[in-house]
C-alpha cells in the first residue's frame, strides 16, 4: 500500500489487491495515520484494487464521516474492476463519496 502526500492537506492512498476482512484493519490503520497527521482530503486510488467487501466499505464510510466532520473530503478514483463498480453502484456509494469511474 503506497501513500503519496500531495500537500499539507491532501494525501493519496494506493492499495493493491483486495480490501476485505483479511486486511481492512491495515487499510484502516493507514487511513488513521493520515487522519492523525492532519490530512483533510484523502483520495483512494483503486487502480490496482480487485476485491472489495463489506468490511472495506465500512472502513470507507467511517473515514468519510470523520473527514466530513472536520471539513474534509474522501474521494475514490480509478475504479476499474466491474465487480467493484457494480457493488458501489448497487449500494449508491457514489451518492455519498465522490467516486471517479474509469
Amino acid at each position: 500500500m503506497q501513500i503519496e502526500k500531495k500537500d499539507e492537506r491532501t494525501a493519496v492512498i494506493i492499495p493493491a489487491g483486495k480490501i476485505d476482512v483479511t486486511n481492512s484493519n491495515l487499510f484502516k490503520a493507514k487511513l488513521t495515520e493520515l487522519y492523525q497527521e492532519g490530512f483533510n482530503d484523502i483520495i483512494i486510488d483503486f487502480t490496482d484494487v480487485n476485491t472489495l467487501d463489506s468490511s472495506g466499505i465500512g472502513k470507507l464510510l467511517v473515514f468519510y464521516k470523520k473527514l466530513k466532520d472536520r471539513g474534509g473530503t474522501l474521494s475514490i478514483i480509478h475504479v476499474k474492476q466491474a465487480n467493484i463498480r457494480h457493488l458501489l453502484d448497487m449500494i449508491c456509494l457514489d451518492k455519498v463519496i465522490n467516486i471517479t469511474w474509469d
